[in-house]
């Protein structure tokens, strides 16, 4: 299996790149600023062809059936249609934590949205997974998570993986596509103090599953057991996440950050924030819009 360069493919300047999810409706990568709040569209032909400043910091945002965005942030779940900027709420599951916010989110391959929420204000284990289903309802799923992060699936369907950045666990789950329920946890992978943080991953056809490190300038490459495959050294200190896309879906997207690093940090790194770009010899599985 070949490698190519690790490409710059836009110098974004982000504080807080998260979220790329590519869209095989329109051939484009959809991505997210949390902290200076945005949200971008990617096209690799034309570069960068969709800014949509969000009112709240928001972790992630996928598009939909019917061609919009849902999206989650400080206040909850809500769409975004694309044309005017409107943002419409769904529901906030925690209004009564002020302190938490929507992190990361996946929509499934039955266009069920599963997202995680995290607390700001400190690492206190307040954090839940939830499942938003095409109707709309809300459902707490999981609980007792720190800083919930990187989601995805098995190529077969039975497996999500569900990371924990603080306690550096990327946790799998047996799960039920039929019925969006999870069975048995297990620890599937984790990563010493020194180390850094699992963040975003992504899973690819292969069944392989790769994560970004924060503080770790590296994504990594796990086989299906838990071990690593491959270890590819970034340009920046702080990747984020990571999703496949392009037409064969043989690009691996990458998103970072610049929030909080030193000076030295960031001579070491000028082009933190950016969005990078991998070519492989291996393709991801195509991303399902949101059903509702």
């Amino acid at each position: 299996m070949s490698w190519g360069e690790i490409e710059c493919v836009q110098q974004a300047n982000a504080l807080l790149g998260e979220g790329p999810t590519w869209s095989s409706a329109e051939d484009v990568l959809y991505w997210v600023d949390i902290k200076r709040p945005a949200i971008f569209r990617w096209d690799p032909m034309r570069g960068q062809t969709g800014l949509w400043p969000m009112p709240r910091p928001v972790g992630f945002a996928s598009p939909t059936q019917s061609g919009g965005m849902v999206f989650g942030d400080t206040e909850g779940l809500g769409f975004l249609d694309l044309q005017t900027g409107e943002v419409t709420r769904i529901g906030d599951p925690e209004n009564h934590l002020p302190q938490n916010r929507f992190n990361d989110g996946k929509v499934d391959r039955s266009g069920r949205v599963w997202a995680g929420t995290m607390n700001e204000k400190g690492p206190e284990p307040t954090g839940s997974l939830y499942r938003l289903d095409p109707d709309g309802s809300i459902n707490q799923t999981a609980t007792g998570f720190v800083c919930s992060n990187g989601l995805g699936w098995s190529p077969d369907n039975r497996t999500m993986y569900f990371t924990d950045s603080m306690v550096r666990t990327i946790w799998s789950y047996e799960f039920d596509l039929a019925t969006g329920t999870l069975g048995e946890r297990r620890v599937f992978a984790t990563l010493a103090a020194t180390d850094g943080f699992p963040d975003g991953l992504t899973v690819d056809s292969e069944g392989f599953v790769w994560s970004a490190v924060w503080d770790g300038w590296r994504i990594l490459r796990y086989a299906p057991d838990g071990t690593i495959e491959r270890t590819i050294r970034m340009p920046v200190q702080r990747p984020s996440s990571c999703m496949f896309g392009g037409l064969d879906l043989k690009t691996l997207y990458i998103t970072s950050a610049c929030v909080e690093l030193g000076w030295n940090a960031l001579k070491n790194g000028p082009l933190a924030g950016s969005l990078f770009a991998l070519s492989t010899d291996v393709a991801g599985l195509p991303e399902v819009p949101f059903g509702g």
